[in-house]
């Protein structure tokens, strides 16, 4: 029973005589400081928390209302509804105000799109001056009718006269239309799949009864923002949609 309790008492007393002794020796300089070393860290990486990617919204309506510069004070939208190509001929005759084949025709219609047009060095030519398309047509246009240069390769050689053609006589009511593309780029890049056929069937004359299209067209700019809305902002241009 003693021989326990001293055993006991020894266990309690031990690390309470080397704490006073370390102590000790600290005060009085006469030994030398025993450092306790710190416990090793934990061999268990902390993860890094992922970062939350914030969704963008778009609403791209201003860019179809806001003015076009050059363009005597009209909209994309006047220029689209309905989607035939316009002429007005107190005005230079240069897309989209009418269309001479050399006219970059697509990136014209792209900048108008997709960049504010109220930013000081952006306009309707601003993605046709960038150096990546061909600089020219690979052979010069002609001045007069047809107006298209000749083809490439060899030159077809006439096989006859070029008389007794019979041209065909149907009534208007026996075409149909299987497509329809008065402004490049409207049809392909601003009709969903899910409308393109009705879109095709339709004609310009419907697209301006109550706006028929307008509400496509919007959402599929929207969508074509949330696909490339920061690489175009990542080239230093002003997009024209609004964020939300």
């Amino acid at each position: 029973m003693i021989a326990r309790s001293l055993k006991r008492f020894v266990a309690l007393a031990t690390p309470l005589t080397l704490a006073l002794s370390l102590a000790a020796c600290g005060e009085n300089g006469s030994g030398s400081q025993v450092v306790v070393p710190a416990p090793l860290p934990s061999s268990t990486a902390t993860a890094t928390p992922t970062a939350t990617a914030t969704a963008v919204a778009y609403n791209s309506t201003r860019c179809f209302t806001q003015v076009i510069q050059g363009q005597n004070g009209a909209n994309l939208k006047s220029i689209i509804i309905p989607d035939t190509l316009k002429l007005d001929l107190t005005r230079s005759t240069r897309f989209p105000n009418g269309r001479h084949p050399s006219d970059p025709v697509v990136d014209i219609l792209l900048a108008t799109l997709l960049l504010d047009m109220n930013v000081t060095g952006q306009g309707p030519n601003t993605l046709a001056n960038v150096p990546l398309d061909p600089p020219s047509n690979d052979k010069f246009f002609l001045l007069t009718f047809p107006f298209l240069p000749t083809p490439n390769g060899s030159a077809q050689v006439a096989s006859g006269t070029g008389s007794g053609f019979n041209f065909r006589t149907d009534p208007d009511s026996a075409y149909v239309s299987v497509d329809r593309m008065g402004n490049p780029a409207i049809a392909t890049a601003l009709v969903g799949s899910s409308k393109k056929n009705s879109f095709n069937d339709d004609t310009p004359a419907s697209d301006d009864v109550g706006d028929k299209y307008y509400a496509e067209y919007i959402s599929e700019l929207n969508k074509l923002f949330g696909l490339i809305g920061d690489d175009v902002e990542g080239l230093g241009l002003k997009i024209c949609s609004d964020k939300t």
